[in-house]
């Protein structure tokens, strides 16, 4: 099944730590700010500064917009985002500090429990078509940030997302434990998340 999220359902709500404001594209089902299965958001950085306590969650951040951003998690690992949809994957519980490279930046968030996902995050600068399968329970996102997307699915019918808005593909419970979805996405600059269910939760 396709979920389209289009920025009028987006919200705005406060950093955990109370120092600026995120928009939550989506999350799961029941969500709160300190309780979820899930959470896709973007922020604007406009200053320096420590990053909220996620203890529990598994963190992925892409940089979408501005000059850089690099991350010092406290425990000898650094991450410098310098270009477009460049990735940095950290545990939410790390003392993280970021520091501007050159003005504010903004950056794409993948947050997930880590006993309810494992989350495979990819990004595609230029134009192609990446084909992505799914296993059952499992979920499946995607976001363009300067183009439309083609989607193709012999699960559904094909549609085109438009940019800046987030679909969601999830196959609940009608694949064999060995059978895989297969979608189809056309387009460029773009982020597609898999977040794969662990055996002990199910969505």
């Amino acid at each position: 099944m396709l979920t389209l999220f289009s920025p009028e359902n987006f919200k705005t709500i406060p950093w955990k730590n109370g120092l600026g404001h995120t928009t939550e594209l989506a999350i799961s089902d029941g969500g709160t700010l300190d309780n979820f299965d899930w959470r896709l958001s973007i922020a604007s950085v406009v200053n320096d500064g420590n990053f909220s306590n996620f203890a529990g969650y598994q963190r992925n951040l892409v940089l979408i917009e501005g000059e850089g951003l690099t991350l010092d998690h406290g425990n000898g690992d650094i991450d410098e985002l310098t270009n477009l949809l460049d990735i940095a994957r950290f545990d939410g519980a790390s003392k993280t500090h970021g520091a501007l490279v050159n003005g504010g930046i903004k950056d794409f968030n993948i947050m997930t429990n880590q006993l309810s996902f494992t989350p495979e995050v990819n990004c595609y600068l230029e134009q192609q078509s990446v084909t992505v399968e799914l296993t059952a329970n499992s979920l499946l996102f995607a976001y363009s940030l300067t183009e439309q997307m083609i989607v193709t699915s012999p699960q559904d019918e094909d549609c085109t997302v438009p940019v800046a808005h987030l679909i969601k593909y999830q196959q609940k419970g009608t694949l064999a434990s060995n059978d895989l979805a297969v979608t189809t996405f056309t387009g460029k600059n773009m982020i597609i998340i898999v977040l794969k269910v662990k055996l002990a939760f199910k969505a």
